[in-house]
């Protein structure tokens, strides 16, 4: 039982910038120290190019050893376009996750594609999940929902319209993505309220934030107001994207599950076994720098996992 559902994606965002290839052994092994700890969902991989993305040349192998280790959480892969997202089906993956940007910019340095261009391939995304014996959950993810550093600040009716087109496609769930880790929480509470009202209280929506201003965790605070119950977050804090100049790290999945447990949100997540899975991390990533005050702290005495 959890109140509160977070994906890891380290895996998948955690690793897209890190320019060493993490070996395919050590990449099971860290999947399968994460399936230890209870999540209910992974972003395992990202089915993109391996010619531009070494990193994820081994994409198909890191969904099926995901599925391998935990058969109770849900496993999902980045789907760019539709090729992208038959290899991700044949594979086994379980939820595709889709984008639209909200910045026209991000898109076309990310897709090369305008924003309505893009959301058409999700829909086509879509249809070939739905085709499916058992369909894939959708998600469609929203980048620069809260800002971009290549156009600065990004109109709420600009986020309002990928929403809408990304419903009216089809997709099960919206993820609002602050890529470059723009977003306040004033921010938060009303872009989340605009998005609701577009698209209709029955869209889920859950919020993927990055800590480059310090305001991940307070950002969460504020989804939690508005209602939000879906975070994404990486292991070690790592992370970032390709396509927007300046990211830092997702927010840190062990200073997200201390913060939810402290204040008696239930996760469902073995704090102590996370921290056994962010060794696997920095162990193989010496040169990067992983962003956890839990780790760097250690777990306090006050813990405690909420009832």
């Amino acid at each position: 039982m959890r109140d509160i559902q977070i994906c890891e994606v380290g895996p998948r965002d955690g690793l897209q910038l890190v320019r060493q290839v993490m070996p395919t052994q050590t990449k099971r092994d860290w999947i399968e120290a994460l399936a230890r700890c209870g999540f209910g969902e992974i972003d395992a991989t990202s089915f993109v190019p391996p010619q531009a993305f070494p990193q994820f040349a081994d994409a198909a192998e890191m969904v099926q050893t995901a599925r391998a280790a935990d058969a109770q959480w849900r496993v999902g892969a980045l789907a760019p376009n539709a090729k992208g997202a038959e290899r991700a089906i044949v594979a086994g993956a379980q939820m595709l996750y889709c984008i639209v940007s909200a910045s026209h910019s991000h898109s076309m340095a990310n897709t090369r594609r305008t924003r309505d261009e893009q959301a058409e391939i999700v829909g086509a995304i879509v249809a070939q999940a739905k085709a499916q014996a058992e369909a894939p959950h959708v998600m469609g993810g929203i980048p620069t929902a809260f800002g971009c550093s290549l156009e600065g600040r990004v109109a709420e009716r600009d986020v309002c319209h990928v929403a809408e087109a990304l419903a009216r496609h089809g997709v099960d769930e919206i993820g609002l993505a602050d890529t470059v880790g723009y977003a306040d929480p004033r921010l938060v509470r009303s872009l989340v309220k605009t998005v609701r009202g577009a698209v209709g209280p029955d869209m889920p929506i859950r919020l993927h934030f990055h800590d480059t201003m310090g305001l991940g965790l307070a950002n969460v605070l504020a989804g939690l107001e508005v209602g939000v119950t879906t975070f994404d977050a990486a292991c070690g804090g790592l992370g970032g994207c390709p396509f927007a100049p300046g990211a830092s790290g997702n927010i840190a999945t062990e200073d997200l599950v201390f913060m939810l447990e402290q204040m008696g949100l239930r996760t469902g997540i073995d704090l102590e076994r996370l921290l056994v899975a962010t060794e696997i991390l920095a162990d193989a990533l010496p040169e990067e720098r992983i962003r956890s005050h839990v780790r760097e702290a250690g777990l306090p005495k006050i813990y405690g996992v909420a009832a």
